[in-house]
């Protein structure tokens, strides 16, 4: 599949809604529940942290947004953890295997280094083995699980804290 990574702009929200939302409403890949409006998803875009990453994957032959991968600012009540970002990945549920957040990561992975990131951070579903497996082929490790964390359509699920240093 031929991709362009670019940044995100405000009038992508359609788009990034049309791939997050069919995830979400699975229940099986994100701690998201519930679906989020086109409006909502411009004004997150609007107000992204100045120091975030937000990228898209758009398929080159017909333009649509396939994926998309964002970091921010693990906590901003603290200058202690500016050096980390929480990362997130999601893939249109039609395009996943096909190398797409690859070529996010790659993208992402630089540009986070270029705003002083030097780790990131992530929490991965415990019953979302491909997520995990994904993260790792891209450097992340596990580094522990937190049992019974979200509870998605009245199951608890487990979620896995993963991290990765860009300077390794």
């Amino acid at each position: 599949m031929d991709l362009l990574i670019r940044e995100v702009r405000p009038d992508d929200a359609e788009a990034v809604v049309r791939v997050f939302n069919p995830i979400i409403e699975t229940g099986l890949y994100t701690a998201f529940d519930t679906p989020f409006t086109v409006e909502a998803e411009r004004n997150f875009i609007t107000n992204f942290p100045a120091r975030g990453v937000f990228h898209v994957a758009i398929q080159t032959d017909n333009q649509q947004i396939v994926g998309f991968q964002n970091v921010e600012p693990f906590a901003n009540y603290t200058r202690a953890f500016d050096h980390v970002g929480m990362i997130g990945t999601f893939v249109d549920l039609n395009c996943r295997r096909q190398g797409v957040a690859s070529k996010l990561f790659e993208m992402t992975f630089a540009a986070a280094k270029q705003q002083h990131y030097e780790k990131l951070f992530a929490f991965v579903r415990g019953d979302n083995p491909a997520a995990l497996a994904t993260y790792v082929r891209h450097g992340f490790r596990a580094i522990g699980t937190a049992k019974n964390q979200a509870r998605i359509n009245g199951k608890y699920v487990d979620e896995i804290f993963i991290e990765k240093f860009l300077c390794e």
